[in-house]
């Protein structure tokens, strides 16, 4: 594959939308619009909003015990969160994309229970919760929206909890990044994996030789194609039968 990539449109800075539109990756946008309100009527909501970055590879959004004050939105870049258990080990919970939010699980108290690194070059919004709270209650949609978001983030990670072969996993995860990433904007069938190896792994619970080798065999069965971190899916069809048992509902 040696033609570039679309996909690697999303590394550049977000369209800020202007005075009536929305940001081209706001992840509230469709919920509002479905309220009858566009950007200028929702000035108490923006007034709220505030534009942070960039952050580069390796900066924090916020660390595990930060004070939770307020969700975030990534605008651009890739976002990891994860924990460390007690004994120094990693173990990463999710990837976030533009358009999608992080900080939700940080609802249930009054910390962040886990940490967000940028794994390339990030732009966000971030809204106050106390305040975003208080529109939710006034406007049904976002409420709904917000509690879909939680449902959705407590459901990817219900794919990791069964018996699931290493190839189902893998399937699932390049799959659900099809889904998410076109539900965005963007290609579906070509992207960067912009996490590594040993993420991806510790992601899936996979030892990351078994994610190269499961990678390198969805390439000789003709799924997929990939150059380092590009990816094209040759295949769509045969990845969502193997991993249909996992995104089944």
């Amino acid at each position: 594959m040696s033609t570039p990539f679309p996909f690697q449109d999303r590394h550049t800075l977000a369209d800020d939308g202007d005075e009536f539109t929305f940001c081209s990756t706001c992840a509230f946008s469709q919920a509002c619009l479905a309220e009858g309100m566009d950007k200028s009527g929702l000035r108490n909501l923006h007034m709220l909003v505030e534009h942070t970055g960039p952050l580069h590879a390796g900066e924090h959004v916020f660390r595990a015990g930060d004070p939770f004050e307020a969700i975030a939105a990534v605008r651009s870049g890739t976002v990891k969160t994860y924990t460390i258990d007690r004994d120094g080990r990693e173990h990463v919970l999710g990837f976030h994309f533009p358009g999608e939010v992080i900080g939700l699980d940080g609802i249930d108290g009054d910390r962040y229970p886990c940490n967000a690194v940028a794994l390339d070059t990030v732009m966000l919004c971030r809204f106050s919760f106390p305040k975003i709270s208080v529109l939710a209650a006034q406007l049904p949609g976002l409420q709904r929206h917000l509690f879909r978001l939680l449902s959705r983030n407590m459901g990817r990670a219900a794919l990791l909890a069964g018996d699931w072969t290493a190839d189902q996993r893998m399937a699932a995860f390049l799959m659900g990044l099809s889904r998410r990433l076109a539900a965005r904007g963007f290609s579906p069938h070509r992207f960067q994996l912009t996490m590594a190896r040993t993420d991806i792994g510790n992601y899936l619970r996979l030892a990351p030789e078994t994610v190269s080798r499961v990678l390198r065999r969805f390439q000789k069965d003709g799924l997929l194609a990939i150059d380092r971190r590009d990816v094209e899916l040759l295949d769509p069809a045969g990845l969502e039968a193997l991993a249909e048992p996992l995104m089944r509902g």
